[in-house]
C-alpha cells in the first residue's frame, strides 16, 4: 500500500510538492504518502472557513443533522477500508481499529441528534420586583472557525470529535492531524467534503511551527487541543484571548477494593492497562489493590499478562501491538529500568526489541518515579497495596494529573466518597478508568487540562450563551 493522500482546503483536494512517507510502526512498511500544508495553505484555510462561517451561522439545525447522518452512514459503508488505513498508520489492532471506526459513526450519530436540540431556553424573571411581566429567552449561537489539533493515538474518533460538533452548530473546523499518523484524517475529509459547505472542514497535515500562523489568526475562535500537557500549556499561552479547550492526558490510578469482583478486575485491568500498548490518555497506569486480596490479585495478573499475544496489527488473534515509536519505547524502557536502579521489581515483561515493548507489570514504585509521577503512556503498570480505602484515594490524588480514575468495589460509601473526593473530571466505577463512551463529558482537572470533550458538552464549548430579556 502506498496511497498518495492530498490534504483539504475546504472542499478542494491539493497535492504539494512537499509530502512525508508514514509508515506502519511495526515493520516500517510504507502505508501512504502524504501532502504537507504550508502557510499559505493555511490562510486560504482560514479564508475559507470565514466565508464559509457566513453560509453556515444560518443554516438551520435540520440541514446541520441531515449531514451529519449522511456522513455517519457513509463511514459506516466504508468501515473496513478506514480501519486497515488506521491500524497500519499508527500500528493499532486491527480489532481496536474496527471498533475506533464504530465509534467514529456513533459520534457523528450523536452530533445528529444533538444538533436538532440546540433550541435554547425560555422562562419568566418575576421570580423578582423588577422581573415582573419579563421574560428571557437564553440561546446558543457558533462562535465561527475553529482550529483542532490531534493526536496519533485515536487518529480518527479524536478528529471526529472536533469535527461533528463543530458541523452539528455550524462552526467551520481546521484540522492538524497527528504528523505520525494524518492518513485517517484525511480519509475522514475526503468523506466529510460531500455534504458540507466548501470550507466547512479543512485538513493540512504540517509541522508545529506552521500551523501557529492559524493559532495567532484573529479568525480563528477556538482552539480544541488534544495532546500533551508541555505543548497544550504552551498553546493556551500563545493563543490570547480566544477561547481553548486542553485534553492533556494523565497517569490514571485503578483502586481495587476487598469486595470487588476479583475476576471481573481482573479481565478489565487487562485491557485499560495493554490495550494499544497503553498508548492511551486514560490509560490504566498505577493499580492500588487492597491488602486482603493483593496477593491473589498480583499472581492471576501475572499470569494473564505473560499469556498476553504480541502481532501485527491486522493480526486478529494478537492483543499487543508496538508503540508508535522506537523513539516512544526506549523512553518507556528507561523508566522502567530507573525504576528498577531505584528499588522497584519487575514482575513480568520489561523488556524491548525495536518499537515492540513487552507488557510490565511494576511493584515496589513510589511517588518519585516517572512511572508513576508522569504520564508513562506504555504497556506499563504499576500495582501497590492499600489498608484503608481513604488511603487509596490518597495515592491516587498524589498525582499532577487528574483526567479519570477507577473504583471496583460493591461498597455505596466507599463510592459516593471516591466520587467526591477524586480529583479527577470522570469516576468510572467497576470498570478501569479507560472506559469512555462518546457521549460522557470527557475531560480533566489540574495538568490534564480543562473544558469538556463529548458531543453534547463540545457543543457548549463551541457556542456562545446569548440572553434576550423582553
Amino acid at each position: 500500500m502506498n496511497k498518495e493522500f492530498p490534504l483539504y482546503i475546504g472542499n478542494t483536494a491539493v497535492k504539494t510538492k512537499e509530502n512525508k512517507t508514514i509508515s506502519c510502526p511495526h515493520d516500517n512498511e510504507v502505508v501512504g504518502k502524504v501532502c504537507i500544508a504550508n502557510e499559505t495553505h493555511i490562510r486560504q484555510a482560514i479564508k475559507k472557513a470565514v466565508n464559509c462561517f457566513e453560509v453556515t451561522k444560518n443554516m438551520p439545525a435540520y440541514e446541520h443533522s441531515e449531514i451529519l447522518f449522511l456522513i455517519a452512514k457513509d463511514i459506516d459503508n466504508t468501515l473496513e477500508n478506514l480501519a486497515e488505513i488506521l491500524a497500519l498508520e499508527c500500528g493499532k489492532n486491527i480489532t481496536f481499529a474496527r471498533g475506533e471506526v464504530q465509534r467514529a459513526i456513533q459520534t457523528f450519530t450523536l452530533a445528529a441528534e444533538e444538533a436538532k436540540r440546540i433550541d435554547g431556553e425560555f422562562f419568566g424573571l418575576d421570580s423578582v420586583p423588577k422581573g415582573m411581566h419579563t421574560h428571557a429567552l437564553v440561546k446558543r449561537f457558533p462562535i465561527g472557525p475553529i482550529l483542532g489539533i490531534t493526536p496519533f493515538n485515536f487518529p480518527l474518533n479524536l478528529v471526529a470529535h472536533k469535527v461533528a460538533p463543530a458541523i452539528a452548530v455550524g462552526n467551520p473546523i481546521i484540522i492538524k492531524p497527528s504528523s505520525l499518523a494524518p492518513l485517517s484524517a484525511l480519509n475522514l475529509a475526503e468523506i466529510v467534503i460531500k455534504y458540507v459547505p466548501d470550507g466547512m472542514l479543512s485538513v493540512l497535515p504540517c509541522s508545529g511551527p506552521s500551523i501557529m500562523s492559524a493559532i495567532k489568526s484573529e479568525n480563528i475562535k477556538m482552539i480544541s487541543f488534544t495532546g500533551s500537557p508541555p505543548v497544550g500549556w504552551k498553546l493556551k499561552n500563545q493563543c490570547g484571548k480566544k477561547r481553548i479547550c486542553l485534553e492533556l492526558g494523565g497517569n490514571a490510578g485503578l483502586i481495587i477494593d476487598e469486595d470487588a469482583d476479583l475476576d471481573d478486575a481482573l479481565e478489565k485491568s487487562i485491557i485499560g492497562g495493554f490495550a494499544y500498548a497503553g498508548q492511551v490518555c486514560i490509560h490504566t497506569q498505577r493499580i492500588f489493590v487492597h491488602d486482603s486480596i493483593s496477593e491473589e490479585f498480583k499472581r492471576k495478573f501475572v499470569e494473564k499478562t505473560k499469556k498476553i499475544k504480541f502481532g501485527h496489527p491486522l493480526d486478529e488473534q494478537s492483543f499487543l501491538n508496538c508503540m508508535i515509536s522506537e523513539q516512544e519505547a526506549i523512553r518507556a524502557e528507561n523508566w522502567i529500568n530507573e525504576a528498577v536502579e531505584h528499588g522497584a521489581e519487575i514482575l513480568c515483561g520489561g523488556k524491548r526489541e525495536g518499537t515492540k515493548l513487552e507488557a510490565t507489570i511494576l511493584t515496589k514504585t513510589t511517588p518519585k518515579m516517572k512511572v508513576e509521577k508522569n504520564e508513562v503512556f506504555a504497556p506499563v503498570v504499576t500495582l501497590t497495596p492499600f489498608k484503608e480505602f481513604e488511603r487509596a484515594v490518597e495515592m491516587v490524588n498524589n498525582s499532577i494529573y487528574g483526567l479519570q480514575a477507577g473504583v471496583f468495589t460493591n461498597n455505596l460509601k466507599h463510592i459516593k466518597y471516591a466520587f467526591k473526593e477524586l480529583e479527577v473530571g470522570g469516576v468510572i466505577i467497576n470498570n478501569t478508568p479507560t472506559f469512555r463512551v462518546d457521549r460522557m463529558p470527557y475531560g480533566g482537572v489540574k495538568n490534564s487540562g480543562f473544558g469538556r470533550e463529548g458531543v453534547r458538552y463540545s457543543i457548549e464549548e463551541m457556542t456562545e450563551l446569548k440572553l434576550l430579556v423582553i
